[in-house]
């Protein structure tokens, strides 16, 4: 019987065996970037995003660097690198590295061209936050 409820858990286990990772953090950011189509994203979408996110085995440091890169505060910047502010300026560039090598669209290349659109545009927010807080702390 069709009760009509789409099988969101088990959709989201069939993504998990067949997209990598890499693609299932660029599915989140794509969530994103369409529940922010309207200038902003409201409670009730970043709720059922993070619900997503978690049924997709996103790591909660991705997610909040993707949320931080749609909702900017004060800290976004540290958060999209997935740091806090009381890290070190070496703690700072060390992030920034180890999330520019990460999220590199090159490492999309084979996933098309719409996955390597959305790698660019948040490997230029990562970035850019970097850029901010050296600019912010005076890092050379």
């Amino acid at each position: 019987m069709d009760d009509g409820q789409i099988p969101i858990s088990e959709i989201c286990n069939d993504i998990k065996l067949r997209i990598n990772i890499d693609g299932r953090i660029q599915l989140i950011h794509y969530l994103f970037s369409i529940a922010k189509a309207d200038g902003h994203v409201d409670d009730q979408e970043l709720k059922i995003i993070q619900e997503l996110a978690n049924k997709l085995g996103v790591p909660a440091m991705e997610f909040e660097s993707l949320k931080n890169m749609f909702y900017r505060g004060v800290d976004s910047d540290y958060k999209i690198l997935g740091i806090d502010a009381s890290a070190s300026d070496e703690e700072v560039k060390k992030a920034y590295r180890k999330m520019a090598i990460a999220f590199h669209p090159d490492k999309v290349a084979q996933m098309g061209e719409e996955y390597q659109k959305g790698a660019k545009e948040k490997f230029q927010q990562i970035q850019d936050a970097y850029e901010n807080l050296k600019k912010k702390r005076g890092i050379k």
